[in-house]
């Protein structure tokens, strides 16, 4: 065996096995300076026997913000109970989870912006004074009733932090916004990933496709698995430089991690539309995504490395990006300049 491959020895049980996720803070990877503090938090709360406060998780998807929730739970020796926001239609869906939990309680609701406003109204009671203001029946014969339910806390997670309402951004305690993780935290991922999926990998394998993975671990993981099919074929189930070079380019990923359709997305900004300034709608009608995924999915990335810009008129594609793609930036370089 080669001395350049990475070996992690970890204990590891079979419900353990079954995830890539991290289930404790220590086996979390990035976001320092917040897990220093979450520490702090949950020993506090624990020492006082009360929940701990609400949380609200912000930052682009595959970032951790489902893990933290699930791995506050076991920090607290609670459950962790999960739902979305697009499910919370009516108020008895909503009721029938809070009602049902027990003290200190995890309850996580992906997706926080999205709630409608009727269930929002319903959270600000049970966030604060543990109650469920419920309307039962409708017109002349309605009623309001009170019901109490345990102390829990509440961890909300949003890609879109600014449509969350000011009367509920208020209520957590917590807030926090998830950064990009660096290429050495990804690595360090990478690493335990495969330690987990029982597939060797070397050193210059792991820097490739932790500079590639976006500084996203979901992102890291899923391109992991993909070029653990190909080394299982290629090359006897180790990944190793050649075969992680060849496997990123079958799946179409560049040195810098742009996939076909953030590439895609590039181009018509620049070819379709002189690059810009664009609109998130007009874009995703040329792209055939929704508007919501080219805000929430591919744009922070590319903002982040500095190939598009936003402005009050729309998104202006930047130099580093015509560069990038190998295309000519004179056309555009004095409407950058007035945008700036």
């Amino acid at each position: 065996m080669s001395d350049n491959i990475i070996t992690v020895q970890e204990g590891r049980d079979d419900e353990y096995e079954k995830s890539l996720r991290p289930r404790n803070l220590k086996e979390f990877i990035g976001q320092k300076k917040f897990i220093e503090n979450l520490k702090i938090y949950i020993e506090a709360a624990k020492k006082r026997s009360e929940p701990l406060d609400h949380i609200l998780l912000s930052g682009p998807p595959g970032l951790g913000k489902t893990t933290l929730a699930s791995i506050v739970a076991y920090e607290m020796n609670v459950n962790f109970k999960s739902t979305s926001a697009p499910v919370l239609e009516k108020a008895g869906d909503l009721a029938a989870i809070l009602t049902d939990v027990q003290e200190g309680d995890i309850f996580f609701i992906d997706e926080i912006h999205r709630l409608k406003k009727n269930i929002e109204e319903i959270l600000y009671s049970a966030m604060e004074d543990y109650s469920l203001d419920l309307i039962i029946g409708q017109g002349p014969s309605a009623k309001t009733i009170k019901i109490n339910i345990a102390p829990f806390t509440l961890v909300g997670a949003t890609t879109r932090s600014g449509l969350i309402s000011s009367p509920l951004r208020a209520r957590f305690g917590i807030h926090e916004n998830l950064d990009f993780y660096t290429e050495d935290e990804m690595k360090l991922i990478l690493v335990r990933s495969s330690n987990i999926l029982d597939v060797k990998i070397e050193h210059d394998a792991a820097n490739l496709i932790a500079k590639c993975s976006r500084g996203t671990p979901r992102v890291a993981n899923r391109i992991l698995k993909r070029i653990r099919d190909f080394a299982q074929i290629r090359n006897t189930g180790i990944i190793d430089l050649d075969t992680a070079k060849h496997s990123l380019e079958r799946l179409e990923i560049d040195n810098l991690g742009l996939n076909k359709v953030d590439k895609r997305l590039l181009k018509i900004l620049i070819e379709n539309y002189e690059g810009g300034p664009v609109g998130a709608k007009t874009l995703a009608i040329s792209l055939g995504e929704e508007a919501d995924t080219i805000e929430e999915v591919y744009e922070p990335f590319l903002i982040q490395l500095g190939f598009i810009k936003r402005t009050p008129r729309g998104r202006i594609a930047t130099k580093k990006a015509y560069l990038h793609l190998g295309l000519n930036f004179s056309t555009n370089e004095e409407k950058l300049l007035f945008e700036s």
